[in-house]
């Protein structure tokens, strides 16, 4: 916990509220600054009746500790990643979703690395943050290969220690998510060997917590349809979008649109459909005793918010 207030301090310090005149304050967790970069690009930020307080995270899983803390309202986190929040027994609900191509989520090595396929991951290091959807890909993508976990070392650490310790070779492999793949990819030549095609949904969340649905229901309604209308946008102007998210991140525009394009995130309805899916990616954790009991997911969602207009 005292790491996640020293996490929580830092980001506070450089996040910029939206509209300063505004009354009400919705805190919003992001993960490098995608969904602010998104927002502003396609001009959804602009008279807000309301202030927005941003918390950058690295990854999905302190943005989770976050929203358990009851720190921010609302924030974005794949599928894995809100189980794991679920099932630590936050008090937290999806109130929004989205779907991307899963190509984004890949395990990687370096450009002269031996591996070649999965079947090659036997016996090596892989690096992945816990909790986050790089380690469902590892776990998937190891069953799939008939391979267990304790064929291999899973090394648990964020995506700046885990890119570091796969360039030193610490590791032999690292599995995670876009940017950190494109950038990868572009600017060091690692190599994919597997990626999320055929065994990650592709689903990602908006989260909020329950007392946030309570107290901030107007505010949160507004700002997941101005996300999905970016999100929109976003589609047919990757060039804008990166130029926007570069200025934001410092991350290069090209990589950035490699993002994008490929990913080709959009909004999609919170049905029974999807809430199957989201169970059985909570059922491989089970499965491979990462979670000890089984969830009932169902319960995690909420399905108050509309999907926003086409």
């Amino acid at each position: 916990m005292q790491r996640l207030l020293v996490r929580l301090l830092l980001v506070t310090l450089t996040a910029a509220p939206v509209l300063a005149s505004a009354e009400t304050t919705l805190k919003v967790g992001d993960q490098q600054l995608q969904t602010r970069g998104v927002l502003e690009a396609s001009g959804q930020l602009k008279d807000l009746p309301y202030k927005i307080e941003w918390f950058n995270f690295p990854a999905a899983q302190p943005l989770g500790e976050a929203l358990n803390a009851g720190a921010i309202d609302v924030g974005g986190l794949g599928d894995a990643p809100l189980i794991f929040a679920y099932a630590a027994g936050a008090k937290v609900r999806a109130v929004a979703a989205t779907r991307s191509q899963p190509v984004d989520l890949a395990i990687i090595v370096p450009a002269n690395s031996p591996i070649k396929t999965a079947a090659d991951l036997k016996g090596k290091r892989i690096a992945t943050t816990r909790g986050s959807i790089g380690h469902y890909l590892a776990i998937a993508t190891l069953e799939r290969a008939n391979l267990k976990l304790t064929d291999v070392s899973l090394r648990f650490m964020q995506p700046a220690d885990a890119k570091a310790a796969l360039a030193t070779g610490n590791v032999d492999a690292w599995s995670t998510w876009d940017p950190y793949v494109a950038l990868a990819e572009q600017r060091d030549h690692d190599r994919s060997i597997a990626n999320g095609i055929g065994l990650s949904s592709g689903l990602s969340f908006e989260a909020a917590t329950d007392d946030s649905i309570k107290a901030k229901h107007a505010e949160i309604a507004d700002f997941l349809k101005r996300v999905a209308v970016a999100q929109r946008w976003a589609l047919s102007h990757p060039d804008e979008v990166a130029a926007i998210q570069s200025r934001v991140t410092g991350l290069p525009p090209d990589v950035l649109k490699i993002v994008y394009q490929r990913a080709q995130i959009h909004p999609v309805a919170i049905d029974d459909n999807l809430i199957a899916e989201q169970q059985k990616t909570a059922d491989l954790y089970h499965r491979v005793d990462v979670i000890k009991t089984r969830l009932d997911i169902a319960p995690s969602f909420d399905r108050q918010f509309p999907l926003a207009a086409p």
